[in-house]
């Protein structure tokens, strides 16, 4: 019963992730939610507490998932450079109007314009993911740049907030009503940029 009592919560994760994702925390009614998610009031209230417990697992459910994405992608790659270039034109495919998702937008990002003047706390929580986030990809940065694939001069914190940047803009860039060869081909530009600090050998 336990094993199907944690399915059936992480169903409801989900099922909350997407509908957040795609109307935001304020867009979102409980009865949209009770709907989503098939709960009953009593039911999401005992499980997550309140709509805020509820949407701060959500969004971090949607972090998490993005970060196993990104590491998954990595792993096809012997060069850490490589792979995240490529990874610019995967969220370009994945963000393209022809993929079935809830938003093309990053959720964590939706979050904290909408909550960052009436929602501290969640304003917070996605900051602080977001901050993970750069964190991440100053760590991959140092690990090619030790592997010999960055030039040694680079500012790899720097260099992460660049591509932290990147990754937002793309990804709010295909919410436009614009074509999926016009995303792909800024994501090829991105990518493009991280040429510029490749070691020469």
């Amino acid at each position: 019963m336990a094993r199907n009592a944690r399915y059936d919560r992480q169903v409801a994760l989900e099922k909350a992730m997407n509908l957040f994702w795609e109307r935001g925390y304020n867009g979102a009614s409980m009865k949209q939610i009770e709907q989503a998610l098939d709960m009953r009031p009593g039911s999401i209230y005992a499980t997550f507490g309140n709509k805020d417990g509820l949407f701060g697992e959500a969004l971090a459910a949607y972090a998490q998932q993005g970060g196993v994405d990104l590491q998954e992608h990595l792993a096809g790659f012997a060069s850490v450079l490589d792979g995240l270039q490529s990874y610019l034109r995967h969220v370009a495919r994945r963000s393209s109007p022809e993929e079935v998702s809830p938003s093309r937008a990053c959720m964590i990002v939706k979050t904290l314009l909408e909550a960052s003047n009436t929602n501290t706390a969640i304003a917070d929580q996605a900051n602080a993911i977001l901050g993970v986030i750069e964190q991440s990809l100053t760590d991959l940065l140092e690990q090619a740049k030790t592997r010999g694939e960055l030039m040694p001069d680079t500012n790899c914190a720097r260099l992460a907030r660049l591509l932290q940047a990147q990754l937002i803009g793309l990804r709010s860039f295909a919410q436009r009503d614009i074509s999926a060869e016009k995303v792909r081909e800024l994501a090829d530009d991105m990518a493009a940029i991280l040429d510029y600090y490749r070691a020469r050998h």
